[in-house]
């Protein structure tokens, strides 16, 4: 049940993600529904190469295709003044995802057995993923590439499923609102990763 609420979690808030950025950009409306799908099912595609999945499996997952269709087009449906005020919620929306996502993946990582190392990597692809194609394919620097503090908080999740800190439901359930807590802390108060400079002569 925890796998199918975090799943149903994630590809709402990254499906509503990508269509916002597509509708920032000024994508028409095939285009946000496709960076829209991207951003909700991209990173566990990857996941899947990775850690021995077929990609096909992605298919099997129709309720949360139709569940991201739906999102995308009440985004889209949303009256111009509504979506002003949404569009201000645009990173919590990215923070739920990343954090839904990177569990989700992580606990997919742990289950097949696979070692700490490939839990935490799932975690990461998983929570990233998605994100770091909806930038690119918008023309955007992804997120995770900045100074700014992202993918640690998805590495933070998959070590506490690997490391089993994290097992049960209402376990999991804390830990999806601390690293939802962690990334909207990181955003509102600009916390950096350290960065060096190379001079260019």
């Amino acid at each position: 049940m925890t796998w199918e609420v975090l799943s149903m979690i994630g590809t709402v808030a990254f499906a509503l993600s990508g269509a916002i950025v597509a509708m920032e950009e000024e994508y028409d409306i095939l285009g946000v529904y496709i960076l829209g799908i991207v951003t909700a099912f991209g990173g566990g595609a990857i996941r899947n190469l990775l850690i021995g999945v077929p990609v096909s499996a992605l298919w099997d997952q129709g309720l949360l295709f139709e569940i991201a269709l739906l999102s995308i087009t009440a985004v889209f449906l949303f009256p111009t003044n509504m979506l002003k005020q949404w569009q201000k919620w645009g990173n919590f929306s990215d923070a739920i995802g990343l954090s839904a996502f990177a569990i989700q993946g992580a606990i997919y990582a742990s289950k097949m057995g696979h070692p700490l190392s490939a839990v935490i990597v799932a975690a990461v692809l998983t929570g990233i993923g998605g994100g770091i194609i909806r930038d690119l394919l918008a023309g955007r620097k992804p997120i995770v590439l900045r100074s700014e503090i992202y993918a640690v908080w998805a590495i933070l999740a998959g070590l506490a499923i690997g490391l089993k800190i994290a097992v049960s439901s209402w376990e999991l359930y804390v830990l999806f609102v601390i690293v939802t807590g962690l990334r909207v802390l990181s955003y509102t108060f600009d916390w950096k990763l350290p960065i060096r400079k190379i001079p260019t002569y």
